[in-house]
């Protein structure tokens, strides 16, 4: 394995464990300061002159060329449904980013800064805001001396929202002496956007697979902790866990480590699940110690993946 793609696991991964990440924060036009991961971020660049698209979702601002390829330009503001009156500077850069092996822009306010922060300090939105609300999580730093509420936007809803997902699984991926197994096995899904954990739990359960879930590392941990605690084997409890790779309290990095370092649950099957793509996916795979990584979203990798975990499991019952 090549020493640049090791070296670009390192540091995106912040040596597992340490829990790192970096957020660009900035302006929608308001005071408010919202956020997104500088993981999914390819750069940002001053407003560029966008093609009409007649017809397109009304979140579409347009089309631009970027680096010879068309790609879509989307109204965050508009998006997320933000209220407040707007000022000259809504519409002031584009940040280009790549969510679940797409690219696309978002048009947004002014760049405020980079902040490097640690996942444990990004708390999930209140629980008073309802299911409707568009961030994946708030967080406080410390802007120019003075404490500023910053709330990171779920992208993942927001793209959900524009273009449709599709959870048809292929005839030919379908293996039918292993998915009539299926009936009542369970699956811990782990993410912290809602439409996230939504498209893996309704692909799955068209094969009859129960799902759990939870919002991020640090539940899905209690809860197999208190699983072992009981006295019961988390590897009896589910066939495996989906985890995206990076959520408020408990990161999938950290979860994946944590699994591993118990003795009652290290033998779990865990797939990474994250709308981070990139040529060093192997690689990750090896550092965490999980045992499949599937960039989101794709409805036949994730049968894919259950139906390997079945095979290893009735392969288990038979020994």
């Amino acid at each position: 394995m090549s020493k640049s793609v090791l070296s670009s696991v390192d540091q995106r991964t912040k040596l597992v464990g340490e829990n790192r990440l970096e957020l660009l924060m900035f302006q929608l036009g308001t005071r408010h300061i919202f956020a997104m991961n500088v993981f999914k971020i390819k750069e940002v660049i001053n407003m560029p002159k966008l093609n009409a698209m007649p017809g397109s979702h009304e979140n579409l601002r347009g089309v631009m060329n970027y680096r010879g390829i068309a790609i879509p330009v989307i109204d965050l503001r508009q998006s997320i449904k933000m209220r407040g009156v707007a000022t000259d500077e809504t519409a002031r850069n584009v940040i280009i980013t790549e969510y679940n092996r797409s690219v696309q822009g978002f048009i947004i306010g002014q760049v405020r800064s980079i902040v490097n922060t640690s996942w444990d300090t990004i708390q999930p939105p209140p629980s008073g805001m309802g299911k409707s609300n568009y961030l994946t999580a708030i967080t406080q730093v410390n802007v120019e001396g003075k404490t500023e509420l910053v709330e990171i936007i779920d992208v993942e809803k927001v793209l959900a929202e524009i273009i449709d997902y599709d959870i048809t699984i292929s005839e030919e991926i379908l293996d039918t002496d292993i998915v009539n197994h299926f009936l009542n096995k369970k699956v811990l899904i782990v993410d912290d956007s809602s439409t996230a954990r939504k498209q893996i739990s309704d692909t799955l359960k068209q094969l009859g697979i129960t799902i759990i879930e939870r919002k991020n590392g640090a539940q899905a941990l209690a809860l197999l902790k208190q699983w072992a605690d009981e006295g019961k084997n988390p590897c009896d409890e589910i066939l495996l866990m989906f985890t995206d790779a990076e959520m408020p309290e408990m990161d999938g990095y950290r979860l994946t480590a944590e699994v591993r370092s118990d003795p009652r649950m290290s033998k779990l099957f865990i797939a990474l699940n994250t709308s981070l793509s990139g040529s060093f996916n192997d690689a990750m795979v090896e550092k965490v110690g999980c045992d499949r990584f599937i960039s989101k979203f794709q409805p036949d990798m994730l049968v894919d993946v259950a139906q390997q975990r079945m095979r290893e499991y009735l392969s288990e019952q038979k020994q």
